[in-house]
């Protein structure tokens, strides 16, 4: 099912009928799949309003677009190929967003003062995607150990953050094998996508997180630990035995 609105159609259709599109860009596809994993696709293209057309008709997870265009058409192809190849890895080395390119791009060469240009519009790149609320290559920095919350049952011990973008859980995160009889379909459904992605990995009787994860609710990343409903509000705690209800809720 598309999941662009009729709003954001027509703001395509506008994007397809601007000049500016038809000068090199690079460009990003983001949306979340069913489970709730944020998503990008990073691309280059000399006829951006013609490539995200295509895009419309065969990518279905993505709900917007977000186009970096030179106004001065500074932009060659080798250009948007090399900013194209370290967007990919930079995104990859965040570990926020699962990349939906098929492959890492096209790293071309570039002279050394091209290269510090195309570095500075990279940066550019990214303060303006953070500030849009997309923080595709902003790297998920540790709390210190008063602000790290637990959750713990059936010998399982999940350690994550409560932050603007969800609830992370923790690469290491051990997670219960054995579902409650009590436990949703949706739930079930949630964690089988993560064991087949490889994201949990079962290990000395427990599934183990292989990355840093980002629910869309605590809720949902107590389920995953607990293999089972959970209010995580309550079942997430911190060290000294706060819930996150009382710091994030009644401490506001």
């Amino acid at each position: 099912m598309k999941r662009l609105s009729l709003l954001l159609s027509l703001l395509l259709l506008v994007a397809c009928l601007s000049t500016q599109v038809y000068a090199e860009t690079v460009y990003f596809l983001v949306g979340e799949s069913e489970e709730g994993k944020q998503q990008v696709y990073i691309g280059e293209s000399e006829n951006c309003g013609e490539r995200i057309s295509q895009h419309n008709k065969n990518k279905d997870f993505w709900q917007y677009a977000l186009v970096n265009i030179s106004k001065t058409k500074f932009f060659t192809k080798a250009h948007g190929q090399y900013l194209e190849y370290y967007c990919i890895d930079q995104a990859q080395k965040a570990g926020r967003y699962a990349l939906e390119n098929g492959n890492s791009g096209k790293k071309t060469h570039v002279s050394e003062p091209v290269a510090a240009d195309l570095l500075d519009n990279f940066e550019d790149i990214k303060v303006l995607c953070s500030a849009l609320g997309y923080k595709i290559f902003d790297a998920m920095v540790r709390p210190v150990e008063k602000d790290i919350l637990y959750c713990k049952g059936k010998g399982a011990v999940g350690k994550g953050q409560y932050g603007e973008d969800g609830f992370t859980v923790f690469k290491g995160s051990t997670c219960s094998i054995k579902y409650t009889n009590s436990c949703h379909k949706y739930s079930i459904a949630k964690r089988e996508k993560m064991i087949e992605d490889g994201i949990l990995q079962e290990k000395d009787g427990f599934y183990v997180l292989t990355e840093d994860y980002i629910f869309n609710s605590p809720s949902t990343a107590a389920m995953v630990v607990m293999a089972g409903n959970a209010n995580g509000w309550i079942t997430w705690k911190y060290k000294d035995g706060r819930t996150l209800d009382e710091v994030k809720r009644q401490g506001e």
